[in-house]
């Protein structure tokens, strides 16, 4: 038996708020942990966030860092410039043209990244075993799509 198209968007809805309620609930859990990991390592949610960037990038602009932040090019030399004093990032110039600053992880800055990371990855791990057992493969592809779309954007 087949849905009809208003039985199947009240459902799309329905599992659309409970994801965002789970979105809501997880967001508010890890940004606590997260936060005391970040006071260990003397830096911001911003610059934590540009470190996520820089960590899937070869490098980035500051023009890019810019535009990703969704701050001014100043601003984002602010951040960059305190993640250089703590040994996160460097500064490159481009071989082509040196008034092109490109900005670089570093190890210091992969291993902050990664061991964050880690800690959500256990946080998440935690409360998908809390859900219902055998619904893995329900719930995979969702995830999937929703980092597709947030990427995307």
């Amino acid at each position: 038996m087949q849905m009809t198209d208003e039985t199947n968007n009240r459902v799309v809805a329905g599992n659309a708020d409970r994801m965002a309620d789970f979105i809501m609930f997880a967001q508010r859990s890890f940004l606590l942990d997260l936060s005391k990991e970040l006071n260990q390592g003397n830096i911001s949610y911003a610059q934590f966030f540009l470190l996520g960037y820089l960590s899937s990038e070869d490098y980035l602009t500051m023009t890019d860092i810019s535009k990703k932040m969704g701050h001014s090019t100043a601003a984002a030399t602010g951040l960059v410039d305190r993640l250089e004093k703590l040994g996160y990032v460097q500064r490159l110039h481009a071989a082509d043209d040196r008034r092109k600053v490109m900005v670089q992880i570093t190890r210091k800055g992969i291993d902050l990244v990664g061991a964050l990371r880690d800690t959500i990855a256990q946080n998440i791990e935690a409360v998908m075993t809390a859900q219902s057992e055998g619904r893995d493969e329900e719930v995979q592809p969702i995830y999937a799509q929703l980092r597709d779309f947030v990427e995307a954007r």
